[in-house]
């Protein structure tokens, strides 16, 4: 891209990030307005069939749009949907951060050993959880993320193979207007082995961005340091 096309991405991309964590910061409010969540995509139909037979679920997304919009619309459904949360360093804003993303639906899992058993213990009594798998993790594996690889977590293909639980590729796009959303819920990932589950979720979010390149918060340091 030309340098003017790159910044005109920058300054969109920066504008979106506000947006999205002033609606986290007041993540109560946010959800009072469920006709402005445009929902479609299989997916949908089988987190209601998942609910339904008494199985949990696990939804798959990344920081892109509006990711919160997708445990409103679930929960404005009955499928209240937990989230796997990593702790700031900045305690004010790990304190409004924290009770907005607890707003937007329970349990909140924090990441390491113990929030990893109790992720696992709300799984396997039927529990629905969110978790964003865009960063990059230590105990990663190289894997093919826009076009260039990148240190991906295969623990949600593992724990959708070891529980019998769908995993679901799921996006909150912005609208033209403001507030309003575009929430689909892609066809849950084939079972299969969890490197190829995650190949296809890296696939399925990489055709988001490309689409929309502005609506992925991207200062995560994804190919820092590989």
């Amino acid at each position: 891209m030309k340098r003017a096309q790159r910044m005109a991405i920058c300054t969109s991309m920066g504008r979106n990030m506000g947006k999205t964590l002033f609606e986290i910061y007041h993540c109560a409010e946010f959800q009072k307005h469920p006709n402005n969540f445009d929902v479609s995509g299989p997916g949908i139909e089988a987190l209601v069939e998942a609910r339904a037979q008494g199985k949990g679920a696990i939804i798959v997304s990344g920081h892109f749009g509006q990711w919160e919009a997708i445990r409103a619309v679930l929960k404005s459904r009955g499928m209240e949907t937990g989230a796997v949360y990593r702790r700031q360093n900045n305690r004010h804003y790990e304190r409004r951060l924290h009770a907005g993303i607890q707003a937007g639906g329970q349990p909140i899992f924090q990441t390491g050993r113990q929030g990893t058993k109790d992720l696992v213990r709300h799984l396997s009594r039927g529990g629905f959880v969110a978790i964003l798998l865009d960063e990059k993790t230590a105990d990663g594996q190289p894997m093919p993320f826009l076009g260039h690889d990148a240190l991906t977590s295969l623990s949600a293909a593992r724990l959708a193979l070891k529980y019998g639980v769908p995993m679901v590729p799921a996006y909150g796009t912005r609208g033209d207007s403001d507030g309003e959303f575009k929430v689909e819920f892609e066809d849950p990932i084939a079972h299969s082995d969890a490197h190829a589950m995650t190949t296809a979720f890296n696939e399925s979010l990489s055709a988001r961005i490309l689409a929309k390149p502005d609506q992925w918060y991207w200062m995560l340091g994804r190919w820092k340091s590989l």
